[in-house]
């Protein structure tokens, strides 16, 4: 099955480059569909105009964005693995509300790139 996300474009070029293997989303209805081997193709924000595509390798069902960025080293979000873990849960709510974080729970989706 393939799937349609939309990025911004610090995350989308991490991806291209090789150097993010976990994105990080909300376990919304959206994302239950996904299946292990399944294809997503991400388009860059703002425009849409450049896309990739990769293979799902692992879904990681967490309650929250803190326990699953906890679980890895940030080499596995595309960052230095000094790069501070609480900050980065902190941008990734400027995206996404605690109260859909609470609703939903998070997902972590394992890539390749394809």
């Amino acid at each position: 099955m393939e799937h349609h996300m939309k990025l911004y474009e610090s995350p989308f070029d991490r991806i291209k480059s090789g150097k993010k293997r976990i994105e990080i989303r909300l376990f919304d209805e959206k994302r239950q569909s996904l299946n292990l081997g399944d294809i997503v193709t991400f388009s860059k924000l703002p425009d849409l105009n450049e896309n990739l595509s990769v293979e799902v390798i692992g879904l990681l069902r967490y309650r929250t964005f803190q326990e699953l960025v906890d679980d890895f080293p940030m080499s596995y979000f595309g960052y230095p693995d000094d790069h501070d873990k609480r900050a980065f849960v902190e941008s990734i709510y400027q995206i996404y509300s605690k109260e859909d974080e609470q609703k939903y729970g998070v997902l972590g989706i394992r890539i390749k790139l394809l």
